[in-house]
């Protein structure tokens, strides 16, 4: 895995996690801004070919 890849896969987990703490939390406007930054980090590994399936 190449440092790209893996990089993202990170950033991926991350926002994932602070995003579930964002709504475990209640605090809806940092959800929806951790909800488009982990929407965002999906498009840009599908654009890469990069498969993030497996960090599910």
């Amino acid at each position: 895995m190449d440092a790209f890849t893996a990089g993202l896969l990170q950033r991926i987990r991350s926002t994932e996690h602070d995003l579930n703490r964002a709504r475990e939390s209640g605090d809806d406007f940092l959800a929806e801004v951790e909800q488009a930054e982990l929407e965002d980090l999906h498009r840009l590994a599908s654009e890469h070919g990069v498969e993030v399936g497996a960090l599910r």
